[in-house]
């Protein structure tokens, strides 16, 4: 019997994707075993994405554009699927952040989202979560699209220096994303500062938020806590993190001088280093 889940594209991204995909399919005469024959995957997997209970990637999306000559359907759709795994009460962010003109974010203890490796995102994501840690790292890292466009947004990060020193996922896990954020500096559309340690006491000292400038929309100021995100237009809101935001920019090193702190950073403490008998890493 058909898994009556498939039959009912209205119920989320992900079963619109899954009746697409079964209604393509029988249109092209395939049947499932057929079809993931084609796309190199199993006959079962294409029923498990038909019936809603698997999540597909990108890249299986690019493969049946391609297998069925869909002028590139599911690849479109796949950035819905991803966007509809993140967390609810994160999704509005998300959505205003792709919309954004203008994005200028603190953070106090992680690497911002939108600049994470997909290593270091898995590591963040894995120490504490529930379902497929897959899925949860493709929604995460599909966010970064928006970086990739013709007309990206600005984004201007300032981190803490904290977030260069807390060992997330390991040394290699480390170098690799401050080798990433040395190559996103290079973006002119991307500036990134460090607040260093020997700052002391600053405007951020009350956490991490970001603000959000749009053309049409009013500007947004975001904020989370352990629970959930907390997203407002109000202008003495967005006001006073403007003031924070700022006073945070101008204790923080320059964009050079914050390469020089994370390249130096990068080869002292996630650089090869001799193992207790004094042999070198490889």
């Amino acid at each position: 019997m058909v898994n009556i889940r498939s039959l009912d594209p209205s119920a989320s991204p992900l079963d619109f994707y899954g009746s697409e995909l079964r209604r393509l399919r029988e249109e092209a005469g395939l049947s499932q075993q057929q079809l993931g024959d084609v796309v190199y995957c199993t006959g079962s997997l294409i029923g498990q994405i038909e019936t809603a209970k698997k999540v597909p990637t990108r890249r299986f999306s690019e493969q049946l554009d391609a297998a069925l000559m869909t002028g590139g359907l599911f690849t479109r759709m796949i950035g819905l699927v991803l966007k509809s795994q993140l967390p609810t009460w994160f999704q509005p962010y998300a959505d205003m952040e792709a919309r954004a003109t203008y994005i200028s974010t603190y953070q106090s203890q992680l690497v911002y989202g939108l600049l994470q490796t997909v290593e270091y995102a898995r590591a963040v994501l894995g120490a504490r979560t529930e379902g497929d840690l897959d899925v949860k790292v493709a929604a995460r890292i599909e966010r970064q699209r928006i970086l990739d466009r013709e007309t990206p947004p600005l984004l201007w990060v300032v981190l803490s220096e904290a977030v260069l020193r807390q060992e997330i996922g390991g040394r290699e896990v480390m170098r690799n994303q401050l080798r990433h954020l040395l190559a996103l500096q290079e973006r002119e559309w991307v500036k990134i500062q460090i607040l260093p340690f020997e700052v002391g006491a600053h405007a951020g000292l009350m956490g991490s938020f970001t603000l959000l400038r749009f053309e049409d929309d009013p500007d947004l100021v975001y904020t989370e806590d352990f629970v959930q995100g907390h997203m407002t237009a109000n202008p003495a809101a967005f006001r006073e993190g403007s003031l924070r935001y700022d006073h945070i920019r101008a204790a923080a090193l320059s964009v050079e001088d914050s390469v020089a702190l994370i390249a130096r950073i990068m080869e002292e403490h996630y650089g090869d280093q001799p193992e207790p008998d004094g042999r070198e890493l490889a």
